[in-house]
């Protein structure tokens, strides 16, 4: 059976193959490709469409053919990091042979997106809420636990597996209300929505990634504060 598909991480394997982790329209899947070095090895790279076709009941399956799906998508700078630090959320996060084809979708626009240039932190905010969503982990941003409206005069601090719950008075990672509605409506023009997105996110991934920092994230930040200098 072919699938769509994207190479999301890549590393040697043996003597001339690779161990190359897919995201496909049936999830999550592990492969050995085979004559890794030749002209097959040169079409398994990230951010490239391709089309795959594996063998094997196994957790651990064979390329038996993958093809080009259309032109690679060339990434760089603060894109490239971007785009690799979707790919370790997605091996992170997801389950092995989980389908999840609304996300494979998702995946392919943000990548295109990246690459025309588009404002990145949009892109990942989108991205991130998405993918909680899809392994359901999402939360509602416009109700409070309690399942009344978010009051954009007051003060919300998130907590896992209840969503957020008001606060009285101002402390260290709370979110004004007014911001949490902004979210709901990808409405970025509201003053300080993305950064308070940024910091949700966070708090909504780390109890999912297993309190092992994303390198990706690292590496971006490492980028940043060079430009800086």
């Amino acid at each position: 059976m072919t699938s769509a598909a994207y190479v999301l991480h890549s590393r040697p394997y043996k003597e001339s193959s690779a161990l190359v982790d897919f995201f496909t329209a049936q999830g999550r899947v592990r492969a050995v490709l085979r004559a890794a070095r030749g002209k097959v090895g040169s079409i398994a790279r990230p951010f490239a469409p391709l089309e795959l076709e594996l063998r094997g009941r196994g957790e651990l399956k064979t390329v038996g053919r993958l093809e080009s799906a259309g032109i690679p998508l060339l990434l760089s700078g603060e894109a490239l990091f971007s785009g690799l630090y979707l790919n370790e959320l997605l091996i992170r996060l997801l389950p092995a042979e989980d389908p999840h084809p609304v996300m494979l979708e998702h995946y392919g626009l943000t990548l295109q997106a990246l690459a025309a240039g588009r404002a990145l932190e949009p892109l990942l905010r989108a991205f991130e809420w998405r993918l909680l969503d899809e392994l359901g982990y999402g939360f509602a941003l416009d109700r409070d636990q309690h399942d009344q409206p978010i009051d954009p005069a007051a003060l919300y601090r998130w907590q896992q597996d209840i969503g957020l719950v008001p606060v009285i008075q101002l402390q260290p990672g709370v979110f004004q209300g007014r911001e949490l509605l902004a979210m709901a409506e990808a409405d970025w023009q509201t003053p300080g929505a993305l950064a308070a997105a940024k910091r949700l996110m966070r708090q909504a991934l780390a109890p999912h990634l297993g309190g092992r920092p994303l390198v990706s994230r690292e590496l971006f930040m490492t980028l940043k504060e060079s430009k800086r200098d």
